[in-house]
């Protein structure tokens, strides 16, 4: 393999494949003008591959390695100019040489044809199924976690949420309770078996929060805090990244790559209501993010039903208009006693509200040909 500095290691499907590519800062990428992939016969070699890796190097262009099932796909990024040199179509064992040119490489289905899928402790997110993970907003005390806990995993959830740190608008909110609540959610998982989702907010709570956690939740307001992006982008652990408030699409997109960019490709993406000229909902639900995203990448899709409304009543709902839509999952936020929430009681579902939820979207996850998990 070409020996050059910064190498990480990404994961693209659930068959264990890898995907050698080389660290780019996003600024270069944004800079260079196209990204090349090459499409190599199906009996090219990895001495092929390598042979085609190197030139690609040569030139000072920045190489990518994809081997998959049937095919080994390699991508070049940088001068347009430069890249004519190369003459890649005249190698006996290329079999095709297309153009990238999105301003997002590795989020594109350009880049990547077929769908990626994240796990997440022991679920796959993707992949045919549509995942719920729900959970109160904030963990608030070892009762509160733990009746929810069992309430969710009663209806078969696998991933539970719940922040430990909130980034909230007014300074005299409930901010969470920091590492105490991390070992709530410890505490949670080890009892009922659930995969941990919860926000970081901090680039420095990365380590901290590594061993507690199985999924970092990067939230709208962070969504272009690009050193916290970097920061879960150089772990192992999967990222659900929700868009921002007023974030366009482009937007949430290299949000996404500035993770991938940095080593981590388990990225989430998660439409969460936009900020409109609309003041019945807190937020406006935009489901034609949802298709769009499908369509552009290959990044699994989620949609906050809970946050994208504020309205208990509109999550239902709007949850089973996710699914139709083609999202892969929904987080919803879920609280035994939801007067008494330290933090977004009016948008939190009850026991019976949650039992009402799974009990109707069940029809609409087997009309869209997926399994509900």
């Amino acid at each position: 393999m070409v020996a050059i500095a910064h190498l990480c290691w990404m994961t693209i499907n659930t068959n264990s494949i890898r995907a050698l590519t080389f660290r780019v800062g996003i600024n270069t990428l944004l800079d260079e003008k196209i990204t090349m992939i090459i499409i190599l016969k199906p009996e090219a070699t990895e001495a092929d591959a390598n042979e085609i890796l190197e030139k690609i190097a040569s030139l000072g262009l920045k190489p990518l390695y994809m081997p998959g099932i049937e095919r080994t796909v390699l991508g070049a990024l940088g001068d347009e100019r430069i890249l004519r040199q190369l003459h890649l179509d005249s190698y006996p064992m290329v079999d095709e040489v297309k153009p990238v040119l999105s301003p997002y490489k590795l989020v594109s289905r350009e880049l990547q044809a077929h769908d990626s899928i994240v796990p997440i402790a022991d679920t796959n997110i993707g992949g045919g199924k549509f995942t719920v993970i729900a959970g109160p907003c904030s963990v608030e005390s070892e009762q509160q976690l733990l009746g929810i806990s069992e309430m969710i995993k009663a209806h078969g959830i696998a991933l539970l949420r719940g922040g430990a740190f909130k980034p909230r608008t007014s300074p005299y909110s409930f901010q969470g309770l920091g590492e105490a609540g991390l070992k709530l959610l410890k505490m949670a998982k080890k009892q009922y078996g659930l995969g941990i989702v919860s926000e970081i907010i901090d680039p420095n709570d990365a380590d901290l929060m590594y061993d507690y956690i199985d999924c970092y939740q990067i939230g709208a307001r962070n969504m272009q805090n690009f050193r916290l992006l970097e920061a879960v982008g150089k772990t192992d652990k999967p990222v659900l990244l929700k868009r921002g408030m007023s974030a366009t699409l482009e937007e949430l997109l290299l949000a996404a790559e500035y993770i991938i960019n940095s080593g981590n490709s388990q990225v989430i993406l998660c439409e969460r209501g936009i900020r409109t000229f609309e003041t019945a909902t807190r937020n406006t639900l935009d489901l034609n993010a949802v298709a769009y995203l499908k369509e552009k990448s290959h990044l699994p899709v989620f949609v906050d039903p809970s946050h994208g409304t504020g309205v208990k009543s509109l999550i239902n709902p709007l949850s089973r208009a996710a699914v139709a839509v083609g999202a892969d999952g929904i987080i919803v936020e879920t609280h035994l006693n939801p007067k008494e929430a330290l933090s977004d009681g009016h948008q939190a579902l009850t026991a019976d509200d949650f039992a009402q939820l799974m009990a109707d979207i069940k029809p609409f996850v087997a009309a869209a040909g997926k399994t509900l998990c």
